[in-house]
């Protein structure tokens, strides 16, 4: 089970970061397009069309990536109170409740949706640019068969723990700029207070000196 959830943690995450650039492509495209529309009066016909299937790229590929790292939104106001086993046989519970039937329905629809779409070599409807939209179709399919090699890692992980009684910890690869911020004033706190202590203590030794030359 470790094994086959290192394998889905790393094909998640090189899924997940490689389709991440994708973020300075929808942002160029916008730039740009807010640069000619309003700097130039010439706007493009394509920068919706850009923005929705990128962001819709993105959104879809990074959803394995981010439930190996644990980082969907949890509504955990009662969960965080269970104890480690109790959370895991829930979570189980529920993966087999709706986790995979919402995968699995997602796989299939999304597949009778591409097939159709590449059969007729679909183009968006909302500009007139015509841009090639069946190849994005594709994404639904990949996106639902990459969750599920992933969700089944998440129950693996459940069944680990259920047996030891503690979470097997995800990779922690991205962190949260605030985060950052605050770890680094902790370390300068520190740092300021060690040295006022080094400082102290050579101030009191000194002291002590004094008095017994004195």
């Amino acid at each position: 089970m470790l094994g086959y959830i290192q394998f889905a943690d790393r094909l998640s995450a090189w899924f997940g970061k490689a389709f991440a650039w994708l973020i300075l492509v929808m942002a160029f495209g916008v730039g740009y397009e807010v640069l000619v529309r309003y700097g130039f009066n010439s706007p493009t016909s394509w920068a919706f069309d850009l923005s929705y299937i990128t962001y819709g790229t993105l959104f879809m590929m990074g959803g394995a990536y981010t439930l190996s790292r644990g980082g969907h939104v949890r509504g955990d106001f009662v969960y965080r109170l269970w104890k480690p086993r109790t959370q895991a046989r829930v979570e189980l519970v529920l993966y087999f409740l709706f986790f995979f039937p919402g995968v699995l329905a997602l796989i299939i629809s999304g597949w009778k949706y591409a097939e159709r779409s590449w059969r007729y070599l679909e183009v968006s409807v909302n500009s007139p640019a015509g841009i090639p939209v069946f190849q994005f179709k594709t994404v639904i399919v990949a996106a639902g068969i990459l969750m599920l090699i992933q969700g089944i890692a998440q129950v693996f992980r459940c069944i680990i723990c259920i047996r030891t009684g503690e979470w097997l910890v995800a990779a922690e690869d991205i962190e949260e700029t605030e985060i950052q911020l605050a770890r680094e004033m902790e370390n300068e706190a520190g740092h300021f207070a060690s040295d006022t202590a080094r400082e102290d203590a050579r101030g009191l030794k000194d002291e002590l000196n004094n008095q017994e030359r004195g």
